[in-house]
């Protein structure tokens, strides 16, 4: 049921919930708590309220919106009430503000707040750039915003990190849940060893995937790389080098997902892009400081950034000796005597003398020894002295 009073007060809002529930034969409210959405009036009211009823199928609240509409206009409350089959597991008030009044929206919400209930405040488009010095955000415990949501995703989590205070949080972090569980599922199978570091991949505007690479750079003290997928929606590819290989969790189609690691088969897992109705569900379940969130917000600054991710470690094993550049050994097993092969350049630690290797012959088995006067080569009589030059190259010619 939907009930308009337009051009109205709070006062008779508030009269007309009394009315309703004594109508309903309702006794007590049964609600847990008071959930405020802030946006402004327009298409995306409405999916803010639909998320917000689904959430409540499992926490009963009385919802209040505060929809601002025109500032040029003459200041005007308009209201609607929405109970029953309309508000989910909960009543829903919609007040519409104009002029003036649009920036008054605490003092319109005061009067409707149930008493004795926490307040949670969600803003589910662009936020305040300080949500708990917003008028609004001063009245709740709990103030959810959303990066992604916002015109540039990176910078508004480069503000939620310099404005933090206890109490907030952000759904760019709470679509990181399964993420974060499914990595850490992955240190329980063996082989037990330590990340030296690791790398996540995804879109260039997504905040979930810095979160995500400031959370592992806070807790595994290792350096991280954040890098732009090739292709794939929000999170695409994470992985973690080890000393045995390379564990990866990759979801390139934004639906499935397949963990892989060393001496253990693929793993398909449900990685699916979480809806926002199920991140407010999650996020309303505790109305207590998120400390972990609060961590990796600071590690922020510890994240590498990079232009596009690393290939996968099988493209890179097959690619390692193409690339590997050719050395010249100087201790190589030559097949025969090769009249024309081209000398190795003496070192500084090593460099044979002329006389020690007679003329048309390539040294076999190790490199001669610069120091050693013992050293041989090809089964030629060893010279004694620069002066039997002629006489050693007289020798080899019949040996």
């Amino acid at each position: 049921m939907i009930i308009d009073l337009p051009s109205t007060t709070t006062s008779q809002v508030n009269s007309k919930l009394v009315q309703l529930r004594e109508e309903g034969g309702a006794v007590t409210l049964g609600r847990v708590l008071t959930l405020v959405i802030v946006t402004d009036d327009g298409a995306k009211t409405e999916d803010a309220v639909d998320a917000a009823n689904d959430a409540s199928r499992e926490h009963p609240c009385r919802v209040i919106v505060v929809a601002r509409g025109a500032r040029k206009a003459a200041p005007r409350l308009d209201a609607q009430i929405r109970v029953g089959g309309d508000a989910g597991a909960s009543e829903v008030i919609v007040l519409r503000l104009y002029g003036e009044l649009a920036n008054e929206g605490a003092s319109c919400v005061v009067p409707l707040l149930l008493p004795d209930t926490p307040v949670v405040a969600w803003w589910p488009n662009e936020a305040p750039p300080v949500p708990a010095e917003d008028p609004i955000g001063q009245l709740a415990q709990r103030r959810i915003t959303d990066a992604a949501a916002e015109k540039n995703p990176i910078k508004a989590l480069e503000q939620r990190r310099a404005s933090y205070t206890p109490g907030d949080t952000d759904l760019a972090w709470t679509r990181l849940t399964l993420w974060r569980a499914m990595i850490a599922s992955a240190f329980d199978l063996p082989p037990y060893e330590k990340v030296t570091e690791a790398e996540v991949s995804g879109e260039s505007d997504s905040p979930s995937t810095d979160l995500l690479a400031a959370w592992l750079a806070a807790y595994l003290k290792v350096p991280v790389k954040r890098s732009k997928a090739a292709r794939g929606e929000g999170i695409v590819d994470v992985r973690l080098e080890r000393r045995s290989g390379v564990v990866e969790l990759a979801r390139p189609d934004g639906k499935v997902g397949t963990l892989s690691q060393p001496g253990q088969p693929e793993r398909r897992v449900a990685l699916q892009r979480r809806q926002v109705r199920d991140c407010l569900a999650e996020e309303l379940r505790r109305l207590d400081p998120d400390e972990v969130y609060e961590t990796a917000l600071k590690a922020l600054g510890k994240v590498v950034r990079g232009r596009t991710a690393v290939k996968s470690t099988a493209a890179a094993r097959k690619q390692a000796p193409a690339t590997a550049p050719a050395t010249p050994d100087a201790g190589a097993t030559s097949s025969g005597p090769s009249p024309k092969a081209a000398p190795v350049k003496a070192t500084a630690k090593a460099a044979a003398p002329k006389t020690a290797t007679p003329k048309g012959s390539a040294p076999k088995g190790a490199a001669p020894k610069a120091a050693s006067p013992k050293a041989k080569s090809d089964g030629a009589a060893e010279p004694k002295a620069a002066k039997s030059r002629t006489k050693a190259s007289k020798s080899k010619a019949g040996s």
